[in-house]
């Protein structure tokens, strides 16, 4: 059903997935010319498409898997992978800081609000496939009492 738990789980899940695309994922006090994340001083989701397509793609999917509550195979599945997708676009971004070092010259790195929105629809998505797998252990033994 559409209003068990596993949905605000899930829609929760997929406002993480989407809030990483609107805001800063990192920031410096000042621009650096030689840096191609932070020539803005600001390094967003949006300035590589891989991110952009990462992470749109766990936010769709975790949104769309709320209206598969009929079959919970399929939703656990893609609610899996849109945990994949986001675990990727966490680590991509991550590397993508890392390698950035170098340019930066040491300049001090303040995480945005959406470094940590990854994390949350961890949590989220964990906790969704949780109930959905609860609901399916609850209609399994209630088909085996009949």
């Amino acid at each position: 059903m559409i209003q068990r738990i596993q949905t605000i789980y899930l829609f929760l899940a997929g406002a993480c997935g989407f809030g990483v695309l609107a805001l800063p994922f990192a920031a410096t006090p000042t621009t650096v010319q030689s840096s191609a994340l932070f020539a803005d001083a600001t390094f967003s989701i949006g300035d590589n498409i891989g991110l952009l397509v990462l992470f749109a793609v766990a936010g769709a999917l975790a949104i769309a898997s709320i209206f598969l509550y009929n079959n919970r195979a399929v939703q656990v599945k893609i609610s899996w992978v849109a945990l994949v997708a986001n675990i990727l676009g966490a680590l991509f971004a991550g590397f993508l800081l890392w390698q950035d070092q170098p340019q930066l010259a040491g300049q001090a790195i303040a995480p945005g609000i959406s470094a940590f929105m990854p994390l949350a629809f961890v949590v989220f998505a964990a906790l969704a496939i949780k109930g959905v797998k609860k609901d399916e252990a609850i209609v399994k033994s209630a088909d085996r009492l009949r």
